[in-house]
C-alpha cells in the first residue's frame, strides 16, 4: 500500500492534498482503489456544488461494486477530473496523480490538519 506522507486522509479512504490558495485536490487512496478492483465508471460531482464534510458527492464503480466518495472537507467543487469519464482506470493506475477526482475550495483550510496523516491512515486501513 502506497500512502504518501505529504497528503492527509479521511477514514472513508479519500486523500486530500495540502491547501494551495484555499483549494485542495481529492482522490481515493491506493488502498481503496485496490479494494475496489478494476474501476470501470466514475460519476463526478457538478462544479459549483457546495458540500459539507462527509457529504456523498461522487461514485466510483468497479467490476466488483460501486462506492460513494465523500467530501473530506466542507467547501465548493471548483474542478473535476473530466478525463476519468473516458479513462476511469487512471484511478487504479495512478490514484495520487492522474486518478484524482475533484478539487474543492475549502471553507476552512485549518480543517486539513484534522484529517489523518499517512501513519494514522495506514492503521485505519489495516483494520478495514
Amino acid at each position: 500500500m502506497h500512502t504518501p506522507d505529504t497528503l492527509r486522509y479521511a477514514r472513508s479512504h479519500e486523500w486530500v492534498s495540502a491547501p494551495e490558495d484555499g483549494i485542495v485536490t481529492v482522490g481515493i487512496s491506493d488502498f481503496a482503489q485496490d479494494q475496489l478492483g478494476d474501476v470501470v465508471f466514475v460519476e463526478l460531482p457538478d462544479v459549483g456544488r457546495k458540500v459539507a464534510a462527509g457529504d456523498a458527492l461522487a461514485v466510483v464503480e468497479s467490476v466488483k461494486t460501486a462506492s460513494d466518495i465523500y467530501a473530506p472537507l466542507a467547501g465548493e467543487v471548483v474542478e473535476v477530473n473530466a478525463s476519468l469519464e473516458e479513462a476511469p482506470e487512471a484511478i487504479n493506475e495512478a490514484p495520487y496523480e492522474g486518478g484524482w477526482l475533484f478539487k474543492l475550495r475549502v471553507d476552512d483550510t485549518a480543517a486539513w490538519d484534522e484529517l489523518l496523516d499517512a501513519t494514522a491512515y495506514e492503521a485505519v486501513a489495516e483494520t478495514d
